[in-house]
């Protein structure tokens, strides 16, 4: 095994590569490595060895080229209310069997409150074609819950999930100008398009981390390497390419023992109706935040309609984070009828799978006829 410090979210080295490659390479390009090294002030070869070692050690759990997946596929927040004798089989089926559901969660309230019966949550996307609504239906029989709620995006505020940056983040600090809101939109693809970004969103094995990252992937999708960049830019321009990114495991003990962080909490707002995208471009200024969204709770959750997720070592700081974010919206003279901390428990995050040919051979697999889990 490498020497701790090579492996260590901690180490001086490897924190200020982190702080860069977790979610500072914004869109798609064509060296990361080269970028990540010249955005840490590091030799890129050294970048290259940490980062491979992270990988190999399990301190950095994937490295891959995220995508905006909202845009080409559809996909909801899914509470799912379970009683407590399956919780732990429903668990392991949708993290486990269920290559479309990405985050899954086990979530509590330190009181009882509207919604709090719904202790599962993950994340859906049923790629396009097909029924998210159908394939909840059959979720939901398959695991036995009782309910779900589907919350798609209406709007996203924050997505990067930094936790090495985030470390030392202060309450309350923000932006100077308000975040700007991604709307859901469903982006039509060719066939072109889907070869590479089938190719481009695999998670890469250490051995391909270097300096001619996309090389391998090219092949591929059998297609020259200028072919390659010319598609994977063009959907860069079409804003479907999120970053390039290391995760980190956060949430289970590394090889070195420590933990990246501890407490996960989903924050719940009800801000006033037509005035959503103002109260989120708020919220989602706060640097402290990993996710933050315009989703539709409904009744069952006392009609919330902005939703954000920040992480932390200390559950009091994350508190002090949560009202600092109220104090300020209370400042601006956006007020909110309700608001509440889901706090996340069991945790395990894939990404989901997008791709129609892989949801049509999932259901033969199933035997479930494709045709019919269509819209």
């Amino acid at each position: 095994m490498p020497a701790a410090n090579a492996i260590s979210h901690t180490d001086e080295i490897n924190a200020r590569i982190l702080a860069v490659s977790e979610d500072r390479i914004a869109g798609f390009v064509r060296d990361p490595m080269g970028e990540i090294a010249r955005g840490c002030g590091l030799p890129v070869d050294l970048v290259v060895e940490r980062i491979r070692a992270m990988l190999q050690a399990g301190t950095i759990r994937r490295v891959r080229q995220t995508l905006m997946a909202t845009d080409l596929a559809p996909g909801a927040l899914v509470a799912w209310e379970v009683g407590p004798e399956q919780l732990d089989a429903a668990f392991d089926f949708m993290f486990r069997e269920d290559p479309f559901s990405g985050h899954v969660v086990v979530r509590s309230t330190e009181t009882p409150t509207s919604g709090s019966q719904y202790r599962l949550w993950t994340t859906l996307k049923v790629p396009q074609g097909f029924s998210m609504r159908k394939h909840a239906d059959y979720l939901r029989d398959r695991v036995g819950a009782k309910h779900y709620r589907l919350m798609p995006a209406k709007g996203i505020f924050a997505l990067g999930v930094g936790h090495t940056r985030r470390k030392t983040i202060e309450p309350g600090s923000k932006a100077d100008a308000v975040a700007e809101m991604h709307t859901v939109r469903q982006v039509e693809l060719s066939e072109l398009d889907w070869r590479v970004l089938m190719a481009l969103k695999r998670d890469l094995d250490p051995e391909e981390i270097g300096g001619n990252i996309w090389e391998s992937r090219a092949r591929e999708a059998d297609l020259p390497l200028p072919v390659f960049y010319e598609v994977a830019e063009s959907l860069n321009e079409r804003k479907v390419i999120g970053r390039f990114s290391t995760f980190l495991e956060h949430v289970k003990p590394t090889a070195t023992g420590e933990r990246v962080t501890r407490f996960n909490a989903l924050f719940h707002w009800a801000v006033p109706a037509g005035r959503e995208i103002e109260a989120g471009r708020e919220v989602g200024r706060h640097h402290i935040l990993t996710h933050c969204y315009w989703r539709e709770g409904g009744p069952e959750f006392n009609h919330v309609n902005i939703m954000a997720v920040a992480h932390g070592t200390d559950r009091e700081l994350v508190r002090a984070h949560k009202a600092a974010i109220d104090g300020h919206l209370l400042a601006m003279g956006m007020p909110f009828s309700y608001t509440n901390v889901f706090w996340g428990g069991r945790s395990e995050i894939k990404p989901s799978e997008i791709a129609p040919q892989a949801y049509a051979a999932w259901c033969r697999g199933r035997g479930l006829e494709p045709e019919g889990m269509r819209e």
